[in-house]
């Protein structure tokens, strides 16, 4: 649980999926990683949650956090 509250299953499947992003996302602050598990309780589709999931640590990308 982050901060008292479930993260989204969508959310928590596709990290079990990707374990080298579930060992990163871990290892991260908590306020990091409520900000990170509130922006999946946006999204609304599969496709979209791999997507997110799997950008979660590009360099390319804008940071979540």
């Amino acid at each position: 649980m982050i901060d008292n509250r479930e993260l989204p299953i969508g959310f928590t499947f596709e990290l079990a999926m990707h374990s080298d992003i579930l060992s990163r996302f871990a290892g991260l602050p908590e306020e990091q990683r409520n900000k990170i598990a509130d922006g999946a309780r946006n999204i609304e589709s599969r496709d979209e949650m791999r997507n997110y999931v799997e950008s979660m640590f590009q360099e390319n990308k804008t940071s979540f956090y």
